[in-house]
């Protein structure tokens, strides 16, 4: 899919009580999902938390691999991390990408729990090239995204299911930013 943007979504997120939190973020997900995003061609990967202290986390984190020193010693890293960018919010991510490609972006988003969707991968794929619109694809933490980001998407992706006799169905959100990634990939 052409001019696909991501962001991984630390609030508004659900816990499982339903109650609307803000969700940690990790150091697995700012390196795994950059080098999945890197891999498959997003322009832009945005880690969206509006938490100050996150900020300074992920801020030392990006910082350490563009460094000349730790970037010469593993360059695929810092070439992956390139692309990462943290934002305060949903809002933020969707401006910078209508400041980038002078158009209105496609918001889509995912979920484990959804009860309806608007499609598959190559669904996305045709609205995307139809509408010639970029598109950012969210995926959230914890519970997954909160209703208020679900009411403004312009697509909901189908649950990714497993072959789990019992229907257990809870991937970590590095494995399904991949599965997706590839099957937006026609």
């Amino acid at each position: 899919m052409k001019n696909l943007y991501l962001g991984l979504v630390h609030y508004p997120i659900n816990n499982k009580k339903g109650d609307t939190v803000t969700t940690s973020v990790t150091n697995l997900d700012i390196h795994d999902i950059a080098r999945s995003c890197k891999t498959f061609g997003v322009k832009k990967y945005f880690i969206v938390t509006p938490l100050k202290a996150q900020h300074q986390l992920v801020n030392r984190i990006l910082g350490h691999w563009e460094n000349d020193k730790n970037g010469s010693y593993n360059p695929d890293r810092q070439n992956a991390l390139s692309i990462a960018t943290l934002v305060d919010s949903v809002e933020d991510a969707l401006s910078q990408i209508k400041e980038i490609e002078g158009v209105e972006p496609l918001l889509a988003v995912t979920g484990a729990n959804f009860e309806k969707f608007s499609g598959e991968a190559k669904d996305l794929v045709k609205l995307g090239n139809e509408s010639k619109r970029p598109c950012l694809l969210l995926f959230g933490t914890g519970w997954g995204l909160h209703d208020s980001v679900l009411e403004k998407s312009d697509f909901m992706l189908d649950p990714i299911l497993g072959a789990d006799a019992e229907g257990y169905n809870h991937l970590s959100v590095r494995s399904a930013v991949a599965i997706y990634l590839d099957r937006l990939n026609l």
